[in-house]
C-alpha cells in the first residue's frame, strides 16, 4: 500500500468507481477523489495491467474474524474487480497466483464476502478448487464512517468465500454468525 503513488491511487479510484458504479450510487461515490479503498486500506494488492490501464484489482487485509466463538486470523479479500470487457476470460483464476503472498502472509484462510448476484463466479473459483462457499451465514461489520443517526454497525447476508492457505478448508470452523471486528 505505501507503494503507490498518487497517480496510481487516482488510476484505481476510478477503475473501483466504474467497477462498483453497477452496484449502485453510493458504492461508486466511495471511490471519488483519488480514493481507493472503501472501508479498511488494503495491506497488499494485486493490481492486474493492460494497454489499457487497470484490468482487474484485488485487496487483501490480515485480520482476526471471529466464525462463531472462535477466532480466525484471514487474509480478508475485498475491492475484487475486473474491467467489464475482460469479465468471462477467466482471470479470476489468477488468484492461483496469489497464494506464494498468502502463504507468506501466515495465514491459514483466505476469507472474503461477495454479494449473492456473484455466485456464479464464485462457483466457478470453487470448481478449480480455490475455495468454497460457506452457505447461511451473516457477517457483522462496523461502519467505516460514524453517523449520529446510524448504528455503529451492519448485518450483511451476503456469500461467504473461504479458500485455504495455511490449513485444509475442514478446519474452517463451522457457525452461522461471522463477527468482522472492524469495516468491511
Amino acid at each position: 500500500e505505501n507503494e503507490l503513488q498518487r497517480h496510481e491511487h487516482v488510476e484505481l479510484s476510478d477503475f473501483l468507481h466504474k467497477t462498483y458504479g453497477g452496484t449502485g450510487t453510493f458504492s461508486a461515490m466511495r471511490f471519488e477523489g483519488g480514493r481507493s479503498w472503501f472501508g479498511a486500506r488494503p495491506e497488499l494488492r494485486a493490481i492486474g495491467r493492460d494497454t489499457h490501464g487497470v484490468a482487474a484489482h484485488l485487496g487483501l487485509l490480515r485480520r482476526f474474524i471471529k466464525v462463531g466463538a472462535i477466532d480466525v486470523l484471514v487474509a480478508e479479500l475485498g475491492l475484487y474487480g475486473v474491467r467489464r470487457d475482460l469479465e468471462g476470460l477467466g482471470i479470476s483464476s489468477s488468484l492461483r497466483s496469489l497464494y506464494p503472498a498468502l502463504q507468506q502472509m501466515g495465514v491459514p484462510f483466505a476469507f472474503g464476502t461477495v454479494r449473492h448476484e456473484m455466485r456464479n463466479h464464485i462457483q466457478r473459483l470453487c470448481k478449480v478448487g480455490l475455495g468454497k462457499i460457506v452457505p447461511d451465514v451473516r457477517i457483522r461489520s462496523t461502519l467505516a464512517d460514524m453517523h449520529p443517526d446510524l448504528p455503529p454497525t451492519r448485518l450483511e447476508d451476503d456469500l461467504v468465500f473461504v479458500s485455504p492457505i495455511g490449513r485444509s478448508i475442514d478446519e474452517w470452523p463451522s457457525g452461522t454468525f461471522i463477527e468482522r471486528n472492524g469495516p468491511e
